[in-house]
């Protein structure tokens, strides 16, 4: 079963508190969609670990319910 864009936003800003989420359905399918996330926490991180992150907030839903998720990731600056 698909997962709604709605529910892995939600998932991703409760994993991530203060983020900013985007989420793109890239064909219309309800099962390939992009995740734009941008964040804080993200500040001192390396790539790979900011999309751990968010493969951390889906709490383990990527390749079961969620089937392909393309993550982009940039940091806030709070300064």
């Amino acid at each position: 079963m698909a997962m709604r864009a709605g529910d892995i936003e939600d998932m991703i800003k409760a994993g991530i508190p203060g983020c900013v989420v985007r989420i793109d359905d890239l064909r219309g399918d309800g099962e390939h969609y992009a995740a734009h996330v941008s964040a804080s926490a993200f500040k001192g991180l390396s790539r790979v670990q900011q999309h751990q992150m968010v493969y951390r907030a889906l709490q383990g839903k990527m390749g079961n319910e969620l089937h392909a998720l393309a993550v982009h990731t940039t940091v806030i600056d709070d300064a």
